[in-house]
Order: structure tokens, then C-alpha cells, then sequence
């Protein structure tokens, strides 16, 4: 497995880490505000940043679309 691939894996798998956390925030912290805010914005940047790695890795021909 390439790099590239572990470095998206990673990159998936700290959005899900971030949903959790901002979905056990939510539901049983008393300072909601700022933990549930620093969540979502870290969720934001990582699905951004995952977009990106996607989109540049189609276009160095690092991935590949299935042909049917």
C-alpha cells in the first residue's frame, strides 16, 4: 500500500475520531460551546483536507477511477 493511501486512511479515520468526540461533547459536557465548536472545526478542516488529497491524487494519477 502506498503512502499516498495510508495518509488518506489516516486522514479518514480522524474525521470519524472528531465526529465521535464532537457527538460525545454534545451530549454529555456542561461547557458545550467551545469543545463541540473546536470539533466541528477540526472535522471541517479534516474533510477539507481530505477533498484536496483526493482531488491532487486523481490528478498526479496516484488513484484511478474504476473502469466498468
Amino acid at each position: 500500500m502506498s503512502l499516498y493511501k495510508i495518509i488518506v486512511i489516516v486522514n479518514l479515520v480522524l474525521v470519524l475520531i472528531s465526529l465521535g468526540a464532537g457527538a460525545v461533547f454534545l451530549t454529555k459536557d456542561d461547557n458545550k460551546d467551545t469543545r463541540v465548536l473546536t470539533a466541528l472545526t477540526i472535522r471541517i478542516s479534516l474533510s477539507i483536507s481530505l477533498v484536496v488529497l483526493l482531488i491532487v491524487g486523481y490528478y498526479l494519477g496516484l488513484i484511478r477511477p474504476n473502469q466498468y
